[in-house]
């Protein structure tokens, strides 16, 4: 008796625990291969990151209709709603972790019809005495598990960091949402110019139609110039059916970013025209790679893999449980709770592992394979980090250059049709040429603007590949969605413990 009240003296001078070993490796931050810098672009070196802010990153364009769809996509897609959800499992299941550090109470009672064996175990004779009747238990259980060796600080070191990597991963799809929302935006954008493109050219090629047909019925022009001016037309007529089905399939895309019904969401077409993209700022530092939340999510699922090698370390060792059970117990409802009813036990319970057929052995084993899985997937995401942000810059720079050449072509390619509608009216020449002319300026504006949507669209890519843009002076903090009223983990629905319940029940009936 003395050496157990020795024991738990012991355990309890010692503050949470906290000097007690912990077996199992820390985890320490793997190191990655930088490169001295982007390609032209020089960056500095990498710090841990993920916790810096992020910024409202789509304000840099300047569009509040953007603003107002992304605003409504944070409160409303369901793939964000799934990935709180995920990230509130995470949370509880390391509070739940927790909770195994602290003793458990436990009060069972029970009333039971029993009847013994007049021939079970004795240290007096029974002789034929049994006892065939009611029992009555009011007990109280207590149970607490001393962690020795880190088993369950280990546990909830991993569930935590499980839990921050779950929160990163909100925040990866809440990116993925915003860049492919801004993406499909400026796609439509793009083709609401597009689209009035070939308007306007369906426009001008009615004007060359009516022309051409006066000019058959004056005797000036044969059926060839009429029947070619109106295939000009039925041809530009058929490209916006083209541009004008892609647009709605890209709205459709837009509705379910946003989380609301196709059938009910539509975007009014724009005709001021394409912005411009963003200035990038040179000297990138590495750290914005850091910020990226896959690579976060990444770095704390390896360190959680870290801390299960230490909960598989641990079941080799012995384990100490302090248990007791005390309380009431009779066959008699009336005497119950009588001081000779009175019963207790209480002691230290002490597992010692000898053979589990290689069991804990073999886990030992997984743990070590889960970590390196997770390690070549941190260093994966690192890796893909990089090469994003390359193809980011790399396409945003070509298609600078591709945006120069077509505004080039462009600006000719017009003075051509002028030109050739010019000499076609004056009798120099063939309408073929005019036709010649004017599908290339066409082909040359849908070009131009098609590339300049792409700019945008490479713009945001880039702002993904960082993990969010460049801005680190605004926060992001956890999303807040709009609830859904039949959800069960909403505040207001969440279901109260029991003796809280009963206590409430119990004050109403007592109240006058």
């Amino acid at each position: 008796m003395k050496a157990f009240f020795l024991l738990i003296g012991t355990l309890l001078s010692v503050p949470a625990f906290g000097q007690l070993k912990m077996v199992g490796p820390d985890y320490e931050r793997p190191p990655v291969n930088l490169p001295e810098k982007f390609k032209n672009i020089a960056w500095r070196e990498a710090t841990p990151s993920a916790h810096l802010p992020k910024g409202e990153w789509w304000k840099v364009f300047r569009d509040p209709t953007l603003n107002g769809l992304l605003d409504r996509a944070t409160r409303n897609n369901q793939q964000l709603k799934a990935a709180i959800a995920r990230f509130d499992q995470a949370r509880t299941t390391a509070r739940m972790s927790k909770a195994d550090l602290l003793p458990k109470l436990g009060l069972p009672l029970s009333a039971e019809q029993q009847r013994t064996s007049a021939n079970m175990p004795s240290p007096f004779p029974l002789d034929g005495l049994r006892y065939d009747g009611p029992a009555y238990n009011a007990l109280m259980d207590f149970s607490w598990e001393i962690d020795l060796w880190g088993k369950i600080r280990r546990t909830v070191e991993s569930d935590e960091a499980n839990a921050i990597a779950a929160a990163d991963a909100v925040h990866n799809v809440l990116l993925g949402i915003q860049a492919e929302l801004a993406s499909t935006y400026f796609q439509i954008r793009a083709t609401d110019a597009e689209i009035a493109i070939v308007r306007e050219a369906v426009g001008l090629r009615g004007e060359a139609l009516k022309i051409a047909r006066a000019r058959v019925l004056a005797g000036s022009a044969n059926d060839l110039e009429q029947a070619q001016s109106e295939t000009e037309v039925a041809t530009a007529e058929a490209e916006i059916s083209v541009l004008q089905a892609n647009r709605d399939r890209l709205e459709n895309a837009l509705a379910l970013l946003v989380g609301e019904n196709a059938s009910s969401f539509s975007l009014g077409a724009n005709h001021s025209g394409l912005p411009g993209p963003p200035k990038i700022p040179t000297g990138f530092p590495s750290d914005l790679l850091e910020r990226r939340p896959d690579v976060a999510a990444a770095e704390q699922q390896l360190a959680a893999a870290t801390a299960r090698i230490g909960v598989a370390e641990a079941q080799f060792f012995p384990s100490i449980s302090l248990l007791g059970n005390g309380g009431f117990q009779s066959g008699d409802l009336d005497i119950l709770f009588e001081p000779a009813s009175l019963m207790w036990t209480y002691g230290p319970r002490v597992r010692i592992p000898l053979f589990s057929g290689g069991k804990d052995r073999y886990n030992l084993s997984r743990s070590h394979a889960l970590h390196d899985e997770a390690l070549a997937n941190y260093r994966q995401a690192f890796l893909t980090a990089v090469a994003d942000v390359e193809n980011s810059l790399s396409g945003l720079r070509h298609l600078s250059k591709e945006a120069d050449a077509l505004g080039r072509a462009r600006g000719s390619a017009t003075r051509a049709a002028q030109l050739a509608r010019t000499q076609y009216e004056a009798g120099a020449a063939p309408y073929l040429d005019v036709i010649t002319a004017n599908r290339t300026a066409l082909n040359t504006q849908l070009a131009y603007e098609r590339v300049a949507g792409q700019r945008l669209v490479a713009a945001v890519s880039l702002v993904k590949a960082l993990g969010g843009g460049w801005d680190q002076t605004k926060s992001l903090p956890m999303p807040e969605a709009a609830a859904d009223p039949v959800a069960k983990s909403n505040p207001e629905k969440t279901e109260t413990p029991f003796l809280k319940r009963l206590f409430k029940k119990s004050a109403a009936q007592a109240a006058p």
